[in-house]
């Protein structure tokens, strides 16, 4: 039990015999999830609707919270074992009525799944002032995780993941200024921030949790075409990033790279379910392994050392509570 990952101290990839290439449907098999109670944020598209997928046809029972109850019933139609809830992560009260909602049936909850989040995004704040996509990729899910603490402990071995992204790698945590108030806003800035966030919380969460017999992960899906992530953004943005040419065109070698769902989904579901994972928490994963602790900021993949430092990770706890108003009861 004094196992943990600060500093990167267990982030190496376990032999998973999974790679990039994988998809959600091996990294099921022979695994059956019968009386399993799941919940998964933005369940009704892209990566998020195919781990609903794969979680209801391995037995699972899969509640999705939707901020479009129309939406979700029509992407989510003629999926076996599913529940749709109303909850839309910019608004607190929306999260603690769903939590309340579920906690009043008193089930358990084996498998909380935060997938969902916003990227490319213009500068907006919540009724908080809170800059949106701190809000939304992170706030949000410290805030639901919290209020389902209860139901998670309740499974006897829970586990918490977390999509993060290789995007982490714009920008460590500022703590001086994490809603922009008083730096220029730039979205990539913002957005990495945010998954920053997503990697230290899970890291902190798994130290906390792990007595209860709840575990914690965080995960890179990794480049994932046709998801709704960049429907914001300017298409000049992808030309600058070196993405498409001038006419908007995805470029050959940007499109050859790109992992389909079920590839982007695959990690989601390995974590969600591996016995590989029974003894270890709190590190970060991409194309369904542990990944590796990355030093070369040159480098794309892995995760930052700064994602995994442990006084970051509790002065980020900290943080949290004060911007939420809202604490975890163990």
């Amino acid at each position: 039990m004094g196992q943990h990952n600060y500093q990167g101290a267990l982030q190496q990839p376990i032999g998973s015999g999974f790679n990039a290439k994988s998809t959600t449907s091996e990294v099921i098999k022979g695994i059956d999830l019968t009386g399993k109670i799941a919940i998964v944020t933005g369940g009704n598209s892209g990566i998020g609707l195919e781990t609903v997928k794969t979680l209801s046809k391995a037995g699972a029972t899969v509640i999705v919270p939707a901020r479009d109850i129309e939406k979700a019933k029509r992407n989510l139609d003629g999926i076996i074992n599913v529940e749709i809830e109303e909850m839309d992560l910019m608004h607190p009260d929306s999260i603690d009525a769903f939590a309340e909602n579920f906690l009043a049936s008193g089930r358990p909850l084996h498998l909380l799944i935060n997938n969902a989040g916003i990227m490319w995004v213009p500068l907006r704040r919540d009724n908080r002032g809170y800059e949106s996509q701190l809000a939304t990729n992170y706030l949000a899910l410290f805030q639901l995780t919290a209020r389902l603490w209860s139901a998670l402990k309740k499974a006897d071995g829970a586990r918490v993941v977390n999509v993060s992204s290789g995007g982490h790698q714009f920008s460590d945590f500022d703590f001086e200024d994490p809603n922009f108030l008083y730096r220029e806003y730039e979205t990539l800035e913002g957005y990495g921030q945010s998954k920053t966030a997503v990697n230290l919380f899970s890291l902190e969460l798994d130290t906390k949790a792990k007595a209860h017999n709840v575990r914690s992960y965080s995960l890179c899906p990794g480049a994932v075409g046709e998801t709704e992530l960049s429907r914001e953004a300017p298409m000049d943005l992808f030309y600058k990033l070196g993405y498409t040419d001038a006419d908007g065109i995805i470029l050959p070698e940007v499109a050859s790279s790109l992992k389909t769902i079920p590839q982007g989904a695959a990690t989601t579901v390995w974590a969600a379910t591996s016995p590989m994972l029974n003894n270890i928490g709190g590190v970060y994963c991409e194309n369904a392994d542990v990944a590796l602790l990355s030093t070369d900021v040159s480098l794309i993949g892995g995760i930052k050392p700064y994602s995994l430092d442990e006084a970051n990770a509790k002065r980020l706890w900290k943080l949290s509570e004060e911007m939420t108003g809202v604490t975890f009861n163990f």
